[in-house]
């Protein structure tokens, strides 16, 4: 006999009934679950709509139906917010590809585009799309703060581009010396990036003859634009993205929240779109469902989210995406503003966050704030994508309301689930998916497909509930990062990882998991040093070595591991000794991506003597806290 399933929710059952909910309407979550021997598989019962066959056609369909709604807005210098039309952007757009196209640019010599997000950036971005020249947008961070362009090159190397833009050439102009061959011409909007550039100006002016049958000529499974991975590996893969895996995910994205169709989309958004998250899934929703996406430079880092934080109390975005630390920075800031509460909360009716796990303890904080100042709850959603998947495989529609869940498969994409190493693979399969990676062999036995053609994520789920597999699944770590103990214990790095940043919030950034082969676990943490700083009641010109050797930051973390090891049930899930880093994790050597996650791999390799002495038992290393009590 089933179980009735359990029930999961941010609120009590006194406050939901006291505090009502803001309308909006989510997709259907049902979905269709099937074991087959020991895999599982799950697909939504909602068949995927039709959706159009280049995404840039909903570029006329929005010229043509709201010719002068701001598809995109930047704040200028001045201080005011610039913003280009639908019609505008059209007009634009076929006046660069058309300049693109003489200069024969195509998959073989796409364009290359070095800048952050702005307005030139999208307009060349469109530009190419509408000529069907694919284009990639390349992380700053591998132009403006690596050292040595080790990155950037390898993305050059493997595109072989045609151009390359860069806004600002003369910001770029040591990167472009570095990386980009003398024979690839360089377009700049200022600047001369060291070299005789061509100015963005003389493409817009170029007059549209043969681009717009080139346009009408491109196929569904044409390249659009080329994705960098980041994280996994020391040197990116390109994902090649084409417009069928872009229109499809957008189609999706419209079934889960058909409240696009109701009121189009206002954003307010700073994520990079050299990543899919930003780039892919956020101007997407934009451009496809007619709506406005108001360019933020601001950024939860540091001083950088005051400008968030400006953009919020001007413009109120209908459904706002963020990353973990965002939501985190943005609960405290609706605490006590006033003004920024009255704008975000005037037609807000969605939270998202994705990117990273958001803890329990920030998800509590931003219901509570939402129910004492709006008076209303405001749904917190997330999903679990990758730049594979171009990127929404999963959403939480389901009934589940908890950090970790990652709900139900969106409608056209297949999941499938396979016994790895002790956990659940998740794959997925549908026209989303990417076919291969940019000039890297596609063969079942090297990965990343299996036999039956799923794509093989590395991400390990788990059900909700076992004996309910229709509530949805949780995620559970990623599989490769997993290890054992000496004893042949298995530690479940996704899970340990996740309870460390939660009970250190505020002052743990990010968290590395230790042991492999040894007698037990260890830490090293990346603490947050502002918030430690603070903490410890060090000035602002506190060396990071001060501040992870400060008395009252050591306490924290002896307590924060007392805490933990008393919540722990044996050694795969207690922690043995924690190591405070008073080094950044570099950019260069593959341990950060420029959207801040840490790759524990590369951790683990470039760390290894320091790993290696804070696990030596004949030393007493006066930088790492030991545990006071372990669980027997």
């Amino acid at each position: 006999m089933k179980s009735e399933p359990p029930q999961f929710t941010v609120a009590t059952a006194a406050r939901e009934q006291s505090v009502p909910s803001r309308p909006v309407r989510i997709g259907s979550p049902e979905a269709v679950v099937r074991q087959q021997g020991d895999a599982w598989f799950m697909q939504s019962k909602e068949a995927l709509g039709a959706y159009p066959q280049r995404l840039t056609d909903r570029l006329v369909s929005g010229a043509d139906a709201h010719p002068d709604r701001w598809l995109v807005a930047r704040r200028g210098e001045d201080g005011e917010w610039l913003g280009i039309s639908y019609a505008q952007m059209l007009a634009r757009a076929r006046s660069i590809g058309q300049a693109l196209l003489d200069r024969k640019l195509s998959a073989e010599r796409p364009v290359v585009i070095l800048s952050g997000n702005d307005l030139e950036h999208l307009q060349v971005a469109l530009g190419a799309m509408w000529a069907g020249i694919p284009y990639s947008p390349i992380s700053p961070a591998y132009s403006l703060v690596s050292s040595d362009y080790g990155k950037l090159r390898h993305a050059i190397e493997l595109l072989r581009p045609g151009l390359v833009f860069a806004t600002d050439g003369d910001a770029f102009a040591a990167a472009i010396e570095a990386a980009v061959p003398s024979g690839v011409e360089v377009v700049t909007a200022s600047g001369s990036a060291g070299r005789g550039a061509a100015r963005l100006d003389d493409l817009l002016s170029t007059t549209p003859t043969s681009v717009d049958a080139a346009h009408a000529a491109i196929e569904p499974d044409a390249i659009a634009k080329f994705l960098f991975t980041s994280g996994s590996t020391r040197l990116p893969k390109a994902v090649p993205t084409t417009h069928r895996m872009l229109c499809s995910n957008q189609q999706m994205l419209l079934e889960t929240f058909p409240e696009f169709a109701v009121e189009a989309p206002v954003l307010v958004d700073w994520l990079p779109w050299n990543h899919t998250f930003g780039g892919s899934h956020n101007v997407g929703i934009a451009l496809y469902n007619g709506g406005t996406l108001y360019i933020d430079d601001g950024k939860p880092v540091g001083r950088k989210f005051d400008e968030t934080l400006r953009n919020l109390r001007e413009i109120a975005p209908t459904i706002y995406f963020n990353v973990p630390k965002g939501w985190e920075e943005l609960a405290s800031a609706l605490e006590t503003d006033a003004q920024l509460r009255d704008t975000f909360f005037s037609r807000v009716k969605v939270y998202f966050f994705a990117g990273a796990g958001l803890s329990q303890a920030a998800w509590d904080r931003l219901a509570r704030v939402t129910e004492q100042y709006c008076g209303e709850r405001i749904r917190i959603m997330a999903g679990l994508g990758m730049t594979e998947t171009s990127p929404s495989c999963l959403f939480t529609t389901g009934p589940v309301m908890q950090a970790g869940y990652v709900g139900l498969p969106a409608p056209g994409c297949e999941v499938k689930l396979v016994p790895v190493a002790g956990k659940l693979e998740a794959r997925f399969r549908g026209p989303h998916v990417m076919a291969g990676y940019w000039r890297m062999e596609r063969s079942a036995s090297a990965g990343p497909f299996d036999e039956d053609g799923y794509y093989c994520s590395g991400d390990a789920l788990k059900f909700v509930d076992p004996q309910t597999p229709e509530l949805g699944l949780m995620f559970d770590g990623r599989i490769a990062e997993d290890f054992k103990l000496s004893s042949g214990t298995f530690v479940s790095v996704g899970p340990m990882r996740a309870r460390v940043i939660s009970a250190g919030a505020p002052y743990v950034q990010d968290v590395v998991v230790t042991g492999l082969n040894r007698d037990d676990v260890g830490v090293l943490v990346f603490p947050r040093l502002d918030d430690c700083r603070k903490l410890a009641g060090l000035p602002s010109t506190a060396s990071a070595g001060e501040i992870v050797t400060a008395p009252a930051v050591r306490a924290f973390f002896a307590d924060l591991l007392d805490r933990l090891n008393r919540e722990s049930t044996g050694g795969a899930t207690s922690i043995a000794r924690l190591r405070l880093l008073d080094v950044a994790p570099s950019l260069d050597l593959g341990e950060i991506t420029d959207k801040g996650s840490i790759n524990q791999r590369a951790v683990l390799t470039h760390r290894a003597g320091l790993v290696e002495q804070m696990h030596d038992a004949r030393r007493t290393d006066p930088l790492v806290i030991y545990a006071a009590y372990l669980p027997r």
